[in-house]
C-alpha cells in the first residue's frame, strides 16, 4: 500500500460515523443533541436516525424523554406508531410495551407472569438548553459537564432553539468552525448583513490553542476587530454575532453538528440574547420565532444554482452563505484534492487532535479527559 493511499484511507477516517468506525465510537462516547425538545410533546413519539442508527424517541406522558431501538422485538415493526402509556412505550403491532432503557415489559399475547427477558437498545437523555441530549456509548455515562455553557444557563434571558438537516458530512461543516478566513469572504457573498458587516473582510492574522474543552481560535482584524471562538470537542461551537440592529445586543449562538449519517447531519443551534427592555426582548422574540426556522437545504437549487439570498440580515442569510459553501464541497469532501495553506491552521490542528483520539480509541486506551473550562470563553465584541 502507498503512501497516498494510505493518506486517503486516513482522511476518510473522519468522515465515517457508523457505530463500527473509529469516528461513531468516538462520537459516541459524547453528549449529542438529538432534538429540539419542543418538538416532542408529552404523549408522543417519533423517528430519529442519528450516528448511522435508526431510534425512537419518546416523551411520556409525565414530560420525561426517553431514547430507544426503532423496532419491536417480536416482528419488527416500527415502534414510533404505538402508544405512549405512562413512561412506556407500547407497540401498535401485538401489544408488547418498552420501557425507557428498552426493556420489555409486557407481551400481552404471551400472558407472561414475570417481566420477559427481551431488550431492546436503550439510551440515556438529558434536556438542556431547549435541545434534548442523547448518550449513544457505552456505560457509564459521563456527567453532563462538558456541554454546557454559562450564556444558556442565563436566569433571565431570551433562547431559542432550532434544528435544521444538511445533505452534507458533518465533518465539513466541523471544519469550518476553524476556518476564520471564510468568514471575510462567505459572508460577503449575495449581500453583505450584520455580521458581514461587523467582521469585515480583512484577512485575519490567525491563533489555535488546545483547551480542555477543545481549541479556541483567534481571529484578529485589527485592534478594535478581535474574533474568537469557543470550539468544544468534538462538534460543537459558541460564538457572538451581531443583532438585527444596530443597538441590539450580541447573539450568543451554540451550535452542534451532529451526523445522521455519512451523508448528512443534524445542525442543532441555540441562540441566547441578554435582556434589554421588554419591547426590544419582545421584537427579538417575534423575530427569532418568524426566521428561525429558516433551514437553507429547504432552498437548495435557489441558492446554489440562481444565487438568490434571503433578504434577512442575521439568521438566514448567514446561514445560507455557510450552506452554499459547505454543500457546495460535495456530500463528503474529497480531501485528497485539497490544497491546504498557512490559513489552514485551525483545520490542520483539529485533523491531528481527531486522529490521535480515533487512535486511542482504536488501540483501547484511554481518550483525553475533556471538561468545561472553569471559567467561561471571554468573546469579545468588534467596535471597529
Amino acid at each position: 500500500m502507498n503512501s497516498e493511499h494510505r493518506r486517503g484511507e486516513r482522511l476518510h477516517t473522519l468522515t465515517e460515523t457508523s457505530p463500527a468506525s473509529d469516528m461513531g465510537k468516538l462520537l459516541r462516547t459524547f453528549w449529542q443533541p438529538v432534538a429540539v425538545a419542543e418538538k416532542l410533546t408529552a404523549g408522543t413519539a417519533r423517528p430519529l436516525r442519528v450516528l448511522g442508527e435508526n431510534l425512537t424517541l419518546y416523551r411520556g406522558a409525565g414530560g420525561r424523554p426517553h431514547l430507544i431501538g426503532d423496532r419491536c422485538a417480536h416482528r419488527t415493526t416500527v415502534l414510533h406508531t404505538g402508544w405512549v402509556e405512562g413512561d412506556e412505550l407500547r407497540c401498535m403491532y401485538h401489544g408488547w410495551k418498552y420501557d425507557g432503557t428498552g426493556a420489555c415489559t409486557e407481551r400481552p399475547a404471551e400472558r407472561d407472569t414475570a417481566p420477559p427477558k427481551v431488550c431492546i437498545a436503550g439510551y440515556p437523555v438529558h434536556e438542556y438548553a431547549g435541545l434534548i441530549f442523547a448518550y449513544l456509548g457505552p456505560a457509564p455515562a459521563p456527567a453532563f459537564e462538558l456541554p454546557r455553557k454559562d450564556v444558556c444557563e442565563r436566569a433571565d434571558g431570551l433562547l431559542f432553539a432550532r434544528v435544521q438537516i444538511w445533505p452534507c458530512n458533518w465533518f465539513q461543516s466541523v471544519e469550518n468552525a476553524m476556518d476564520a478566513v471564510h468568514v471575510s469572504f462567505v459572508h460577503q457573498k449575495g449581500r453583505v448583513g450584520t455580521f458581514g458587516a461587523a467582521v469585515k473582510q480583512a484577512i485575519p492574522e490567525l491563533e489555535y490553542v488546545e483547551t480542555e474543552s477543545g481549541i479556541r481560535q483567534t481571529a484578529t482584524r485589527g485592534p478594535g476587530n478581535v474574533r474568537v471562538s469557543d470550539w468544544t470537542f468534538p462538534n460543537s461551537n459558541h460564538i457572538r454575532v451581531p443583532g438585527p440592529a444596530p443597538d441590539d445586543p450580541w447573539i450568543d449562538v451554540c451550535s452542534w453538528k451532529v451526523p445522521i449519517d455519512d451523508g448528512s447531519q443534524l445542525r442543532f443551534t441555540v441562540w441566547t440574547i441578554p435582556p434589554t427592555s421588554p419591547a426590544n426582548d419582545a421584537r427579538l422574540r417575534a423575530y427569532l420565532n418568524a426566521l428561525g426556522e429558516y433551514d437553507p437545504a429547504q432552498h437548495h437549487d435557489t441558492l446554489l444554482y440562481d444565487e438568490i439570498y434571503p433578504t434577512d440580515p442575521v439568521l438566514e442569510l448567514t446561514s445560507a452563505q455557510d450552506y452554499v459553501a459547505q454543500v457546495g464541497q460535495g456530500t463528503i469532501v474529497d480531501r485528497e484534492r485539497e490544497v491546504l495553506g498557512r490559513s489552514d491552521a485551525g483545520i490542520a490542528l483539529m485533523r491531528r487532535i481527531f486522529f490521535r483520539e480515533m487512535a486511542a480509541i482504536r488501540d483501547g486506551r484511554p481518550t483525553k479527559a475533556w471538561r468545561r473550562l472553569d471559567e467561561a470563553a471571554h468573546l469579545p465584541i468588534q467596535v471597529a
